[in-house]
């Protein structure tokens, strides 16, 4: 079931620095959003303020009407917001079996398979990770550690996927094929907040667009609308 996600006025930062200066942000439940823009603006440190993983300062953040902000991060992952970090998010020292076993057990009853059944689902969305799964994470390549982190994400059928710069450091052939998994998942309906340095990607996914600037949003509307407006282009260029 997807979900509706919605940041009122939000402020976090990192210390006595704030970030966000008061970010509104509408994520209708089964879209696709992409946050855009510069290095610095706060992509990143919004999907951190919405997973949890940094405090709100002020502001609200609501999933499906009912506030999330001010809970802990494993509260909010357990009502199905996930975050997928920038640098694959897997613990390298733990096989890959080891990996997706503490997923599934984390997700508890949210996990609507069982291990087996959701081990062998994954063998059919990522064939290299079936034939790894007794390897150390941190031996995979950054490709394979990237499907071992979206593959950790989804264990518990999430209502809200969030992907930190999927694409980074990745071969342009395993970013199209981790792009062509983000469609696959698009097509089910889920709900996505996407950050991601290809624009091609992320426009060619995308039912919105925000641009954010200053740890505000400077521009929304959609990819068409981004791609024929010279001021929203002008805030994406250094």
């Amino acid at each position: 079931m997807t979900a509706s996600l919605e940041l009122r006025d939000v402020r976090a930062g990192y210390g006595r620095i704030e970030i966000l200066h008061g970010m509104n942000l509408n994520v209708p439940a089964g879209s696709v959003v992409a946050l855009l823009g510069r290095n610095g603006v706060g992509k990143t440190t919004t999907l951190r303020a919405i997973s949890g993983t940094l405090p709100v300062t002020s502001g609200e953040i609501r999933l499906d009407g009912v506030r999330i902000d001010g809970r802990r991060a494993s509260t909010i992952a357990s009502k199905g917001v996930v975050l997928v970090p920038e640098g694959r998010g897997v613990f390298p020292g733990m096989t890959v079996r080891d990996n997706l076993h503490i997923a599934h057990h984390g997700a508890g009853r949210e996990a609507k398979a069982s291990y087996a059944e959701w081990e062998e689902s994954i063998g059919r969305s990522f064939p290299q990770l079936s034939n790894r799964l007794d390897q150390q994470a941190g031996l995979l390549s950054g490709g394979e550690q990237q499907m071992l982190a979206l593959s950790r994400a989804l264990v518990g059928d999430p209502r809200v996927l969030m992907f930190d710069e999927l694409s980074m450091g990745l071969a342009p052939i395993i970013v199209a094929d981790l792009f062509d998994r983000i469609a696959a998942l698009r097509e089910e309906g889920r709900t996505i907040v996407l950050v991601e340095q290809y624009l091609t990607y992320a426009l060619k996914l995308a039912d919105f667009c925000y641009v954010l600037s200053k740890g505000q949003v400077a521009w929304m509307g959609e990819p068409s609308e981004l791609r024929a407006s010279p001021s929203a282009s002008a805030l994406l260029t250094a």
